[in-house]
């Protein structure tokens, strides 16, 4: 007989009463110590109550600020005031992260506008003018007002799609468009083509981080909806929200610290979710954030992390100091591209390298003073070597250089 693997853990007691409430992604109907941004954006977008085109509005503001929330909530308001009075007003969300092209973007605004998946435009294999065109009939088709939010609009690729936007309500008769951007860099529209700043900069708002009491409000309003009575030690929240407000005033560092705090407790069958589980919360989501970067980063940079892991690990074993100088760093690095039949970079350029994964916080390089032989860097992992080797074996190149010894132990070569 097979055993129920899932029916053990169900009988356990769980702290959650709804843990997606803890998640970013979550629309509460409240959000604290944003009324002052609603009300502002609302005023933007209150023309469209009447018929007419709101301004071009950028959203600016750090990582967990609310900017996405705000947008969401008062577009959904929108829509809905739109329907009691009767007026046509439409609001279509869209990250740019993901739809990152010309082609890709007007794509995804076309088929917010058809509702049977045989009339859809697909993915690729159009003509951009092609869809253009019928992107312009769909929307002047469902007329009145739209609203078109870009999300993380610094990550689209290129002008084009933004200059076509700017000037669609030149091809349109029934109906008018209005776009959102929002950026977590406030230096975005710097560098956007001179046209396009002056069609789309009409209105800028600044999302301001949060401060320690502010993520606490924040922090009790969802716990009160995610958690059971009695689920948490007093203290759990205060140190959440002081610690995101360390880190930049950052509300989705807040609320995934106390879920992940909340998921450890669960799973160690804790009654209270405490302090420690917040230290061992923080530890995991510090990994899982390194992980990410190095999965990232370019080939070069992935070989010269390798180089100083392995470097580190030799000396070690050694029984010497683990603290690494650059020459040392770059003479292993360069025998671990030959090997993988790849040109190194200069002493010069691998020094920037070291200088960005310092930056990373995945090592720390410290300058010292060598007195008349002038100065250098001690360079150092900062975080588990081990994890880090289980990430840069995910990468075929970098992977001859590894091998693997039982799923326990990772060795170099």
């Amino acid at each position: 007989m097979t055993p129920d693997v899932f029916g053990s853990l169900m009988e356990k007691n769980s702290l959650f009463i709804n843990r997606d409430v803890l998640r970013p992604t979550y629309m509460p109907e409240v959000l604290p110590h944003r009324e002052k941004e609603i009300t502002n954006l609302a005023e933007v977008f209150l023309p469209a109550l009447r018929e007419e085109s709101p301004s071009n509005v950028f959203i600016y503001g750090k990582t967990g600020t609310g900017k996405t929330a705000v947008v969401k909530y008062v577009g959904n308001q929108l829509v809905k005031k739109g329907e009691e009075m009767n007026k046509k007003v439409h609001f279509t969300y869209i990250n740019c992260e993901v739809v990152d092209t010309h082609y890709r973007l007007l794509q995804n605004i076309a088929n917010h506008f058809i509702d049977t998946w045989a009339d859809r435009i697909p993915f690729t294999g159009w003509p951009t003018d092609e869809v253009y065109a019928r992107l312009t009939k769909v929307i002047d088709d469902a007329g009145g007002v739209v609203i078109v939010v870009l999300d993380e609009i610094d990550k689209l690729k290129g002008d084009e799609a933004l200059y076509t936007l700017s000037r669609i309500d030149g091809d349109l008769k029934n109906s008018k468009v209005s776009l959102v951007g929002i950026s977590n860099d406030l230096k975005f529209t710097e560098f956007l083509d001179p046209r396009v700043k002056s069609s789309l900069g009409e209105e800028n708002m600044v999302f301001y981080p949060y401060d320690a009491r502010e993520l606490q409000d924040i922090l009790e309003h969802r716990a009160q909806l995610a958690l059971k009575p009695d689920a948490l030690s007093p203290s759990v929240i205060p140190l959440c929200a002081a610690i995101a407000a360390q880190e930049h005033g950052d509300a989705r560092r807040a609320l995934d610290l106390l879920r992940i705090s909340a998921e450890l407790a669960e799973r160690e069958h804790a009654g209270k979710i405490t302090e420690k589980h917040i230290r061992k919360a923080l530890h995991k989501i510090e990994l899982d954030h390194i992980s990410e970067v190095i999965r990232t980063l370019p080939l070069q940079s992935k070989i010269l992390l390798l180089a100083t892991i392995k470097e580190e690990r030799e000396k070690k074993n050694a029984g010497l100091k683990t603290a690494l100088t650059t020459g040392e760093v770059y003479d292993t690095y360069k025998t671990l591209c030959k090997k993988v039949k790849l040109e190194s970079l200069t002493q010069r350029r691998v020094a920037d390298l070291i200088s960005e994964l310092d930056m990373l916080g995945i090592i720390t390089a410290r300058v010292i003073s060598k007195g008349r032989y002038g100065r250098t860097r001690e360079i150092q992992t900062s975080t588990s070597t081990s994890e880090m080797l289980k990430v840069l074996q995910e990468d075929e190149t970098v992977k001859p250089l590894l091998y693997f010894r039982g799923a326990e132990q990772t060795r170099l070569m």
